[in-house]
């Protein structure tokens, strides 16, 4: 697949202002993880809800940090030791998160467009990835609000209220 460059400063500009609003939603989803159910799983399969939101936060740093490198590198990172609840998770991702963002905006329509490998799964335009990471954060997202009440919380409004909300 080709792209311009100016296609691909449009795509970037409109999926960077949705990511503005998932955004915030993905911290209210991580922030409603109770307390004390941080090791939460529905099944041995499945990530605990620390880990699932530290994934969520992390991946999201590895998909822009890549895109804006133009080039990814094995794997995003271990949930460090200092990240223990979803407060802390919240204030890394609030604190790493939103420069990588601002550094994808600072990208030319070239480096945007230009033909990224995926580890050899698939080869797409830059700017192909910052949608990809959008799915992913979504899925994940959901799969967390749907621990929630499980462990005893209550799911936020996400796109409108929730049945929690009212």
């Amino acid at each position: 697949m080709s792209m311009s460059a100016d296609q691909a400063k449009a795509i970037t500009a409109y999926t960077l202002a949705d990511f503005d609003y998932e955004f915030d939603t993905t911290k209210r989803v991580i922030q409603a993880i109770p307390a004390g159910q941080e090791s939460y799983t529905p099944d041995a399969k499945s990530m605990n809800a620390l880990n699932l939101a530290w994934h969520i936060a992390s991946a999201e740093l590895f998909f822009f940090s890549s895109v804006c490198a133009g080039e990814f590198k094995s794997g995003e990172s271990s949930r460090p030791e200092h990240i223990k609840n979803a407060h802390d998770v919240v204030a890394w991702y609030e604190a790493n998160v939103p420069q990588a963002v601002e550094q994808v905006k600072g990208l030319s329509g070239e480096a945007l467009s230009k033909t990224v490998d995926f580890f050899g799964m698939m080869q797409a335009p830059a700017v192909t990835y910052l949608t990809l990471c959008r799915k992913h954060s979504v899925h994940h997202r959901g799969q967390l609000s749907a621990y929630l009440r499980p462990m005893g919380g209550k799911v936020p409004g996400i796109y409108g209220p929730s049945g929690d909300s009212k």
